[in-house]
């Protein structure tokens, strides 16, 4: 799987929020459940663009926390009833897909996870550009590596 080495500034992220794992039964259910809930929200104040984000943090194991939301302003405030988590300023290795999003996304992680890659498993993330074709979406996953 072909990725290209990238430097990114920090970002705020506001959405909801759910621990899980790749050994978790639930994982599935869990990450789809917080999709399904970000689906039902109109607008969030501040929001930086019409991305969706996928992020992955504070690893433990196989353990971390999914959140499922936007990137917004630095001085926005967080929605009552969601959970803020920076994504931080870094070097991550980053993977562009273009596909469905449960399948390519799912195919994608699966060839990531057994990549030799240097990761520093602080922060993950899928990020989903604009547009409505959930069949032929353009994904970028971003891995952060050493």
């Amino acid at each position: 799987m072909k990725y290209e080495i990238v430097m990114l500034e920090e970002k705020r992220v506001v959405g909801f929020c759910q621990r899980t794992g790749n050994d978790k039964g639930d994982m599935g259910n869990v990450i789809g459940g917080l999709w399904q809930k970000w689906g039902q929200v109109n607008d969030v104040q501040g929001r930086k663009n019409k991305k969706y984000i996928g992020l992955y943090t504070d690893y433990v194991g196989m353990e971390y926390d999914t959140t499922v939301g936007c990137e917004i302003d630095k001085n926005a405030s967080i929605p009552e009833g969601m959970t803020e988590k920076i994504i931080p300023k870094g070097k991550y290795a980053k993977f562009v897909l273009k596909g469905d999003v449960v399948k390519a996304v799912q195919k994608a992680w699966g060839d990531i996870w057994n990549m030799d890659l240097e990761r520093t498993f602080t922060a993950d993330f899928e990020e989903y550009q604009e547009g409505e074709d959930m069949e032929n979406m353009e994904i970028h996953i971003y891995v952060a590596i050493k």
